[in-house]
């Protein structure tokens, strides 16, 4: 595959290029290194396109893991504690998850634990490939990297998707760059707030 347009939100690329371009080398080989037409497995059930082969967004994710788990990158986690109250929340939101469980005990309530998942991460660099509904990369946009920047835990956020060309070989309701562009775009400079390398692919 390759890399069609990449959009650097907060100055995520520039930060790569400045302090970790083996980073951004590996990023950019990784993606190199999977062969899309391996992945048109698909057999579309959709009225539109009936019996079309496309791109399996499952195939897709399963090529990519092997690439980045043989470069090293491996999946992380990342754990907050909640409660049902409002105020306990706003106060602990910014806290160390051990703190957040700590203060929610000692007010007496009951923690709740939550995590989010990342595909890839390796020096402070989170890598997600999304080739799925569209839905999903907002969660991973807003709430993945934002939750391990505020975490400590990252750098830098890697949003990898198809270009609307590629998505056009897809089922219906598939991630594309240009829209997530211009989705990030219509929030303002300062949103999601932690540096993010938008990167659109082609076969």
């Amino acid at each position: 595959m390759k890399i069609v347009q990449r959009h650097s939100h907060l100055n995520g690329f520039e930060f790569l290029m400045y302090h970790k371009p083996r980073i951004w080398a590996e990023i950019e080989r990784a993606i190199k290194s999977v062969d899309a037409k391996k992945c048109r497995t698909k057999v579309s059930e959709e009225k539109t396109m009936k019996g079309k082969l496309l791109y399996s967004p499952e195939d897709m994710n399963d090529a990519f893991d092997v690439v980045f788990k043989k470069m090293k990158w491996v999946q992380r986690q990342t754990t907050n504690w909640l409660c049902e109250d409002i105020k306990m929340v706003r106060e602990i939101v910014r806290l160390k998850p051990e703190e957040q469980k700590e203060r929610i005990l000692e007010r007496g309530l009951t923690p709740i634990r939550t995590y989010n998942q990342t595909d890839f991460v390796k020096d402070r660099v989170a890598v997600e490939v999304q080739f799925g509904k569209y839905a999903f990369v907002a969660h991973d946009l807003f709430v993945k990297h934002m939750s391990f920047f505020v975490n400590d835990d990252i750098d830098v956020g890697v949003e990898i998707v198809p270009m609307k060309e590629m998505e056009q070989e897809m089922s219906s309701g598939v991630a594309y760059f240009e829209r997530d562009l211009f989705n990030m775009l219509r929030q303002g400079r300062g949103i999601p707030a932690v540096p993010i390398i938008l990167i659109g692919v082609v076969p």
